[in-house]
């Protein structure tokens, strides 16, 4: 690769530790994709924060890089931790796995990492202009990012994410390059999409047959009239989630999508396919529910006021989280909905999800509006799963 001379004194250690063992991670990922050079970048977003996911080891390697004086050059934020730092014990967190919890956001913290948790940075602060090079790893984040805000970034792990972050330089490949942003299979959409499971619906559809290919390729969507934020950031989820997919374009909506025209190889989803996958992520009937959990990925803030118009007067007859992020929290309680919504019984999980908590065993049945937290509460948790429009989940949480 051809390393400037400041990256060549990073790989040579000339700037600590910690910044020598980041080039290192970059340089070899670079020599496997076949990277000609290092590009800067403005932002990062790490996953792996969670201590149920690094455990013992992935601790070490983070105290490692802090104690070798890593500290970011690049603004950097955080996926979504295994706690809410401030309202754990209510969630049933033990006070064991919390300590733990604490030391890891402690070494990104020595770092310089802003420690606010969340799969949806692009809502509180961590947002990419059009064309901007980042480097993130979380997958419904970078599906964001590279789709709806037109920047440039591959799926990183969250080794590669933080070495980005400690030096302010990725590799130049895959989708920072303009050939693979191309799309290659026109997806032609013929049913109206009513709400938010619909778009996490399509995405599963369109993530399985992606998957399904031989060699991935990115799909150009037509047939959609419009979409909001919050489900656009739900098909992001859902298309990284069951097929990889870290870009797409839709015409007429996503800021790329005008570069190209449909690909010739076709494809198209009806009704019926996005009814068949809303009926594959669903396998509870209403009387098993014992858990509802919305915000996956986590919550706008007009998603908390709809929440709190929903549980106005009213009481939740079982568990139920609220998940976003601390920012969008903050807000929620200058608004009046933190109050409203947690005068209902319904719990706020904040800077962490039902996805990344340690709740293995504690509940039977999910119901949610996502087909990523169906994915992972079958798969991780073994929870059966009840895919639910996002007002009808709220009603049957007050019953």
């Amino acid at each position: 690769m051809d390393l400037s001379p400041e990256e060549q004194s990073f790989l040579a250690g000339e700037a600590g530790p910690a910044t020598q063992k980041a080039m290192q991670i970059l340089e070899a990922l670079g020599r496997i994709y076949g990277a000609e050079r290092m590009i800067p970048v403005r932002s990062a977003q790490i996953s792996g924060v969670s201590y149920a996911n690094l455990g013992e080891a992935g601790l070490a390697w983070l105290a490692e890089m802090a104690a070798g004086g890593g500290k970011v050059r690049a603004f950097t934020t955080l996926n979504p931790a295994g706690m809410d730092v401030e309202n754990y014990p209510a969630l049933g967190i033990g006070e064991a796995f919390a300590e733990n919890q604490r030391r890891v956001l402690a070494a990104f913290e020595q770092m310089g990492v802003v420690t606010t948790c969340s799969c949806t940075p692009y809502l509180f602060g961590n947002l990419p202009h059009f064309g901007e090079h980042v480097a993130w790893a979380e997958s419904s984040a970078v599906c964001y990012a590279n789709a709806v805000l037109g920047a440039r970034t591959n799926r990183e792990g969250g080794p590669s994410a933080l070495a980005a972050a400690l030096t302010g330089r990725t590799p130049a490949y895959g989708l920072h390059l303009d050939e693979n942003r191309q799309p290659g299979l026109h997806v032609q959409v013929t049913a109206a999409l009513e709400d938010i499971p619909d778009f996490g619906a399509l995405g599963k559809v369109i993530g399985d047959r992606v998957q399904s290919r031989a060699s991935q390729r990115v799909p150009f969507i037509t047939g959609l009239a419009n979409a909001s934020l919050e489900e656009l950031k739900s098909l992001c989820a859902s298309m990284a989630t069951f097929g990889g997919v870290g870009l797409f374009h839709i015409a007429g909506i996503t800021p790329e999508a005008s570069r190209f025209n449909p690909p010739v190889e076709t494809i198209t989803i009806t009704r019926a396919d996005l009814e068949g996958a809303r009926a594959a992520l669903t396998s509870a009937a209403p009387e098993e529910i014992d858990f509802f959990s919305l915000g996956c990925p986590h919550l706008s803030l007009p998603e908390i006021q709809r929440i709190a118009e929903g549980l106005r007067g009213k009481r939740v007859t079982r568990e139920f989280w609220i998940t976003t992020s601390r920012p969008i929290k903050g807000m929620a309680d200058r608004m009046g909905y933190t109050e409203i919504i947690e005068g209902a019984g319904a719990r706020f999980a904040t800077d962490t999800c039902c996805v990344v908590a340690p709740i293995a065993g504690r509940f039977k049945a999910l119901a949610t509006d996502s087909a990523k937290a169906c994915y992972y509460a079958a798969g991780k948790n073994q929870f059966k799963t009840r895919l639910m429009p996002f007002d009808e989940l709220i009603r049957e949480a007050t019953r």
